[in-house]
C-alpha cells in the first residue's frame, strides 16, 4: 500500500470542474491581479475567522513582512519569534532590517514558551511573534500578559492555523495582525504562491493594502514606500471555493489525528502531540517524537509511506543567523524537537485503512527495537 504524506490529487479531484470554471472567468474578465475573486475571498475569509478586514497578498512570507513593517519595525529593533519554525517567519523581521531573537517552545504544545519570552526582552524588543504551529495555537492569554504594560506588539503567525481555535475563537483573531500562508499543502492552500493579512483595524487594512500595492491608494500616485505583494486572481478565485470545503477538511483533519491518538497511544518509545485543554487543533501536521527517527523514516518510506520533517535544522542553528551567536544547547526543548520529531501522513480524505497501515507499520518496527 502506498500512503502519501499529502495527497492533493485527492483533494483537487472533485473539485477540478468547479476550480477550471473559476480560471475561465478569471481569463475571460482580465482580472488576474486582485480583481472580484480576491475581494470575494477577502470578505469571506474575514467573516470566517470573525475580523473586520482580511488582506490578500502574495505569499505568507510577504504577509510576515508587512505586518511587522506597517508598524515601522527597522533597523535597531527586535522581534521575539519561535526557534522552532519554518525560517518565513525569521524572514518577517529581517526584511525589516530588525533582528530576530529566538526563544524556546514548549515542551507539550511545541509552541512558543512564554516564560522565555519574558527572559528575552530588553529595551529594543518591539514585537513578539508567536507561531500557532502544526495546527495548535500558541498560548494567547500568557503572551498578552508578557506584553501587558509594555509598548511591545503581539502579531500572529497563523500559516499552519486556518480554523484552528483558541478558547472557542479563530486563531488570527487575537492580536493587532496576522499573517496566513495559502501555500497549497496547507490546510486551505492556494493552486499557487497566496497569502493574507487580518486585522480588526480600519487604520492597519488601509496601511496594508497600500503597502502591499507599491505605497500606492491611487493608481501612479504614491504615499510611501511599498512593494508588490498583491494577491493574483486566479489564487483569491480558487481560495473562495475551497473556503466554502475548509471546515470539512478540517473536521476530517481532527478525526484522523484521533485515530493515531487511539491507535499509537501507550507505545514505548512514541511521543504523540497534545492537545492543549484550551486549544482546538487543526492537524496541519501530524508530529510525533521518536528516539530512532532516523530509522523509522527509513522503515515507513521502504513500505510505501511517505513522512516529513519539521524541522531537522532550528533557526538558531541555520547557517544565515550564525552571527548572531547562538550555538547548539541554547534551546533544549526545540532542539530535543528537532533531533527525534516525524510527521505521518494526514490530509482529509485519508482513509482508516491508510491510517491503520500506518499504524500497523510503526508497531512492527518499535517491537523489532
Amino acid at each position: 500500500m502506498q500512503v502519501p504524506f499529502n495527497d492533493l490529487k485527492l483533494l483537487h479531484s472533485g473539485l477540478k470542474k468547479e476550480m477550471l470554471t473559476e480560471i475561465e472567468n478569471i481569463i475571460d474578465n482580465s482580472s488576474f491581479i486582485l480583481g472580484q475573486g480576491v475581494r470575494s475571498f477577502e470578505n469571506d475569509f474575514a467573516a470566517s475567522i470573525g475580523v473586520k478586514h482580511c488582506i490578500g497578498v502574495s505569499s505568507g512570507t510577504d504577509a510576515n513582512h508587512l505586518a511587522l513593517w506597517a508598524h515601522g519595525i527597522g533597523p535597531g529593533d527586535e522581534v521575539i519569534i519561535p526557534a522552532n519554525t519554518f525560517i518565513a517567519t525569521a524572514w518577517g523581521v529581517t526584511l525589516c532590517g530588525a533582528t530576530p531573537v529566538f526563544a524556546d517552545c514548549e515542551e507539550d504544545s511545541y509552541n512558543i514558551d512564554p516564560a522565555d519570552v519574558e527572559r528575552k526582552i530588553t529595551s529594543k524588543t518591539k514585537a513578539i511573534v508567536p507561531v500557532h504551529l502544526y495546527g495548535q495555537t500558541a498560548d494567547m492569554d500568557k503572551l498578552r500578559s508578557v506584553c501587558n504594560g509594555r509598548d511591545i506588539l503581539l502579531v500572529e503567525d497563523a500559516a499552519q492555523a486556518h480554523f484552528a481555535e483558541y478558547k472557542g475563537r479563530m486563531a488570527g483573531s487575537f492580536s493587532v495582525a496576522a499573517s496566513f500562508s495559502f501555500y497549497p499543502g496547507k490546510n486551505l492552500g492556494a493552486i499557487g504562491e497566496a497569502g493574507a493579512l487580518t486585522t480588526d483595524s480600519d487604520e492597519l487594512d488601509s496601511k496594508f493594502r497600500m503597502l502591499r500595492d507599491h505605497g500606492s491608494e491611487k493608481k501612479y500616485y504614491h504615499n510611501e514606500f511599498g512593494h508588490n505583494y498583491r494577491m493574483d486572481g486566479i489564487q483569491g478565485a480558487v481560495l473562495a471555493l475551497k473556503l466554502k470545503h475548509l471546515k470539512l477538511w478540517t473536521e476530517q483533519r481532527r478525526q484522523a489525528a484521533k485515530f493515531y491518538d487511539v491507535k499509537l497511544s501507550g507505545i514505548d518509545g512514541l511521543i504523540l502531540p497534545k492537545e492543549m485543554p484550551y486549544a482546538k487543533h487543526v492537524y496541519h501536521l501530524y508530529v510525533i517524537k521518536c528516539q530512532k527517527r532516523e530509522e523509522l523514516i527509513q522503515f515507513l518510506g521502504e513500505n510505501g509511506i511517505s513522512t516529513g520533517l519539521h524541522y531537522p535544522v532550528p533557526l538558531h542553528l541555520q547557517e544565515c543567523f550564525a552571527d548572531l551567536g547562538y550555538k547548539h544547547g541554547d534551546f533544549p526543548q526545540t532542539e530535543s524537537l528537532s533531533e527525534n520529531c516525524v510527521s505521518l501522513p494526514i490530509y482529509p480524505g485519508i482513509s482508516e485503512e491508510q491510517l491503520g497501515f500506518v499504524c500497523d507499520k510503526i508497531k512492527h518496527f518499535i517491537k523489532s527495537l
